[in-house]
């Protein structure tokens, strides 16, 4: 069932409600009124024919010449009785007898001194009402309400039925106004993603409503699809184009091995050249899987930890890994929330891009700002350049050729993305001797 029929189903519903709520408060007050109506009609008749009698002295029994039939007549009657209930005269009759009040109506009515007293019995609604000289009955058929409420439940009836079909069918045509910008979006999304044009978008709605909000929304999650799609397709054609030249490199030595007719100088090269290249290539894909597991939402377990023995170690390794290059490390203790494996991975980081560049020395500082645990990774190379220290944390971005490598591109999207784990942040400034300087922030614990 489609939305727009549910809409026109559920505005038909509810105007059918509201007839329903309407007619039984309009049939419950009509109830009582025709009611009211009828025994005002009695008593009225009753007094009537009590003041007739009382300006004539003869109340001798006497026969009617045409009384009514009340097997079809629904016309008031009246009855009039002596002291002791004999009846005197009466306009009516049934199956050839005047109708006999019930016992009820005769003990009430006696029993009175002002006023009359009303019952219903056998399909008739009698008045009571004594006076000086005897009673007076006036009576009429409960058909004469009956068929005056029925009449007024056909209209009811009669009226509801064009009301509902004209409420489904104004419901049909305001909803289908209402959810025609919802298919315009519907089919546009449609054809989008049929096409994959992400660059598309949908026209602003010049209203402020509802379906103008949607429209925004949509764009904007067009917008950040077409950034994600657009960073997904670089992101694999660097990778390809970087996989490719550490798999080429070693398709060929690994060809050159198995030919005979190689000395043992160029077997030993192609060897070594077979291992860097595989080494190269393992850490490109370490870095890719580290990247994957951050796009699909990893997060780090952060505790307590001194961040000052991590430095420290890390600087350690680093000097052996690079023999003959000078790093001079100054560290002061900083407690800081932190994943120690991941901290590590972001001083390397640091390590190898500072070593890369750098023409004599690196310098690695510690030190406690307000709030903040600062590290700083500093070396004397050619430096990032102004407008270049924003995009060299992107993903397989290199800067100019002063600071190009046969590095992936990869490891300062790493850096970057483990210090927003951390709630830190990160940037690239000119470093006091003369090269770049990568700034780490994290917050400090309280107490530190």
């Amino acid at each position: 069932m489609s939305l727009r029929l549910r809409l026109a189903l559920f505005g038909a519903a509810v105007v059918a409600l509201a007839l329903v709520v309407f007619g039984s408060l309009l049939y419950a007050l009509l109830s009582r009124g025709v009611v009211t109506n009828q025994d005002d009609a009695l008593r009225s008749r009753a007094h009537d024919a009590v003041a007739a009698l009382n300006t004539t002295n003869d109340l001798s029994p006497r026969q009617v010449l045409v009384p009514s039939d009340l097997r079809t007549s629904t016309d008031i009657f009246v009855e009039v009785f002596d002291p002791r209930w004999m009846l005197i005269y009466s306009t009516a009759q049934l199956n050839g007898t005047a109708p006999e009040p019930s016992a009820r109506l005769r003990v009430a009515s006696a029993e009175l001194l002002v006023g009359g007293y009303f019952d219903t019995d056998g399909g008739f609604r009698y008045y009571g009402l004594p006076f000086d000289r005897g009673f007076v009955v006036t009576g009429q058929s409960t058909k004469v309400p009956q068929s005056s409420l029925s009449g007024i439940v056909v209209f009811l009836v009669v009226s509801a039925v064009p009301a509902l079909v004209a409420a489904l069918i104004a419901s049909w045509l305001v909803a289908g106004r209402a959810l025609a910008p919802l298919q315009a979006v519907a089919v546009e999304a449609e054809e989008i993603g049929r096409k994959r044009d992400f660059g598309r978008r949908l026209p602003p709605s010049p209203s402020r409503d509802e379906v103008a909000r949607l429209t925004a929304s949509f764009n904007q999650m067009l917008s950040r699809l077409q950034d994600a799609f657009e960073s997904q397709r670089r992101f694999v054609a660097d990778a390809s184009h970087e996989l490719r030249t550490p798999l080429t490199t070693i398709q060929g030595n690994a060809g050159l091995l198995a030919s005979r007719s190689v000395g043992d100088d160029v077997r030993q090269a192609a060897v070594t050249d077979i291992v860097q290249e595989s080494g190269r290539m393992a850490r490109l894909v370490d870095r890719l899987l580290t990247l994957a597991r951050a796009d699909s939402g990893l997060q780090l377990h952060l505790v307590a930890i001194d961040l000052k023995p991590v430095v420290d170690e890390v600087c350690r390794q680093a000097v052996a890994a690079h023999p003959g290059r000078k790093l001079r490390a100054e560290t002061a203790g900083a407690s800081v929330d932190g994943d120690e494996d991941a901290l590590r991975q972001l001083m390397w980081i640091l390590l190898d891009n500072a070593f890369r560049y750098a023409s004599s020395a690196v310098e690695v500082r510690l030190y406690v700002e307000p709030g903040w645990a600062r590290l700083l990774v500093s070396d004397d190379g050619p430096g990032v350049a102004l407008e270049e220290r924003d995009r060299i944390f992107e993903r397989f971005y290199r800067a100019d050729a002063s600071r190009t490598g046969s590095h992936s591109g990869l490891g300062l999207s790493i850096a970057s993305w483990i210090v927003a784990q951390h709630r830190g942040r990160i940037v690239a400034i000119t470093s006091g001797l003369g090269g770049a300087s990568f700034v780490v922030d994290l917050p400090l614990l309280p107490g530190s």
